[in-house]
């Protein structure tokens, strides 16, 4: 039954949650894109898109605006956009199912690769760079609020296979 379908008057809607997921260049450099993926598919959720992205300027700035203000923005800019790993690539998907966000950020951990236990993704590939940068691999939406935006800033509807957020197509007439 597809996304937002009632059953027995239940929508299976509510108990699911998308987020994004990116595995970054440095990720993507050490070719750990299979290992990641593997590890994910412990959370049993479904990958409802995926694609390769060369990721422009706009699309990090927009992506990490929340960050604007810190010290480490044009690294962290710079990061995503592959320049300091010469793998100008991330992989982005959106991952789909029951309690999505909580499985996933639990099996990445913590942000700072120090920090998280060494059993988890990041734990286990991420790094800090000597200029303080964490290099932890991949990136995963934080809240549901969070996940729309940053879903809706890498995908297009027409690139998720379930229908995630309503949209509607509008017919625009130019007179001649």
């Amino acid at each position: 039954y597809g996304y937002g379908k009632s059953y027995n008057s239940f929508k299976i809607k509510d108990m699911n949650q998308q987020l994004l997921v990116l595995i970054k260049p440095d990720g993507l450099k050490k070719s750990l894109t299979g290992n990641i993926l593997a590890r994910l598919s412990e959370t049993k959720l479904e990958i409802v898109a995926a694609k390769m992205v060369r990721v422009s300027r706009e699309l990090a700035v927009e992506h990490y605006k929340h960050m604007k203000d810190k010290p480490f923005f044009e690294d962290l800019i710079k990061y995503i956009q592959g320049e300091l790993h010469d793998r100008r690539k991330v992989m982005a998907m959106v991952y789909w199912g029951d309690n999505a966000i909580t499985k996933v950020r639990q099996l990445a951990g913590a942000t700072n690769p120090e920090e998280a236990d060494p059993t988890t993704i990041r734990g286990s590939y991420g790094r800090i760079t000597t200029k303080g940068l964490y290099e932890n691999v991949l990136h995963t939406s934080s809240n549901e609020l969070e996940a729309e935006r940053e879903i809706k800033l890498w995908f297009q509807p027409e690139d998720i296979i379930v229908d995630l957020y309503p949209t509607k197509v509008i017919e625009v007439k130019m007179e001649k």
